[in-house]
């Protein structure tokens, strides 16, 4: 049995998905279902007695020891985080909450679980926590990719409460003798992403006849990584990776944001053409730049490549490719999760920004 956090958001909910089909392992899934988190994600799994959905915080430490007792999981798997760079500019409270303190709670709760089980399921025992790139802060188009060993510089607020709460591990890790293990990964896209980033809001306005909102020149450069890379990278790390060790995940894939915009517009053109035959990409609205906008991240991914064997098997051709095309057969999805919050969201969004990256 293994405990996972935030497993109806984006990844998690991927996560969960890919291991059930890995494997016969139970999961308990806790997660808040705040904006991001979609019971919807994990219907596929509905009626499944291998996996148990519980609806709470990380930071209610009473339920989380309650699950950990009842549960006795060989691990927990800590994808629980407040993760869109724009809300945390316009509201930073919220991320400190979820990501600071609630990983601090969390990380209380199962070091006093751990602390009392018996030696064998105590050393056997671990704690991934998943983590982003963004920790490290900016590169110049010259520097060399992050490291592990990259110091850390966040720039946001969102970047700056995931840099806590990764010290905050390490810290329980040094200081208590915790199991942990903690992967930071470059940009995810696939199936299930909220439509406020940047793949899916340019594949969902594209086909509502939207302007695709740019920000700045477009040319901020991100690592790009199929979702299902990384949710193969974290079993990998989870099931051989050297305790307190960090593992840089990516995919490879440095490219600029315009570059994805025309790429999601050409493929479109493609699979589901404009009715009045004009490309997609007369859509692209350049918009004012966001506040202490990263140009660039890019990942150095061969010490998991080295030290556990494991590297992307997508290239952004097929990942983006087979994104698009997820979208274009779940639109009854898409239109689900676009609520009256979330649309009022993206309108505030207009007014000074676009699509985080």
């Amino acid at each position: 049995m293994i405990l996972v956090t935030g497993g109806a958001g984006f990844i998690g909910a991927n996560f969960v998905l890919d291991w059930l089909a890995q494997g016969d392992e139970p999961v308990v899934n806790l997660d808040k279902l705040t904006y991001a988190g979609n019971r919807e994600n994990l219907a596929a799994r509905e009626g499944d007695t291998r996996h148990v959905f519980v609806q709470g915080d990380i930071g209610d430490t009473a339920l989380v020891s309650q699950l950990l007792a009842q549960h006795r999981p060989r691990a927990v798997l800590n994808f629980a985080a407040e993760s869109h760079v724009d809300r945390s500019i316009h509201g930073p409270g919220d991320f400190i909450q979820t990501n600071v303190v609630g990983t601090f709670r969390l990380l209380e709760a199962v070091r006093t679980y751990w602390d009392a089980l018996p030696a064998g399921e105590r050393e056997a025992f671990r704690f991934l926590h998943v983590s982003t790139d963004e920790v490290y802060g900016s590169l110049a188009p010259t520097d060399p990719a992050f490291t592990e060993t990259h110091r850390y510089e966040p720039n946001s607020p969102y970047s700056a409460s995931k840099a806590a709460s990764d010290h905050l591990v390490r810290a329980w890790h040094h200081t208590y003798g915790l199991p942990v293990l903690t992967t930071n990964c470059s940009n995810n896209y696939g199936p299930f992403h909220f439509p406020e980033k940047l793949i899916p809001l340019m594949i969902v306005n594209a086909l509502a006849g939207k302007p695709l909102p740019v920000y700045g020149d477009g040319m901020q450069v991100r690592d790009w990584l199929y979702v299902k890379d990384h949710c193969s990278a974290i079993r990998r790390v989870l099931a051989a990776g050297r305790l307190g060790e960090t593992y840089n995940v990516g995919g490879w894939n440095e490219k600029p944001n315009i570059e994805i915009v025309k790429t999601v517009c050409a493929l479109l053109d493609a699979l589901r053409p404009r009715a009045d035959g004009q490309s997609y990409a007369t859509q692209i609205t350049y918009v004012k730049d966001r506040p202490g906008h990263d140009r660039r991240y890019a990942i150095d991914a061969r010490k998991i490549e080295r030290e556990l064997g494991w590297k992307p098997a997508e290239t952004f051709e097929s990942g983006i490719r087979k994104t698009v095309q997820w979208y274009l057969d779940h639109p009854e999805w898409v239109q689900r999760v676009q609520s009256g919050a979330y649309r009022e969201w993206v309108q505030k969004q207009y007014a000074g920004g676009a699509a985080a990256a």
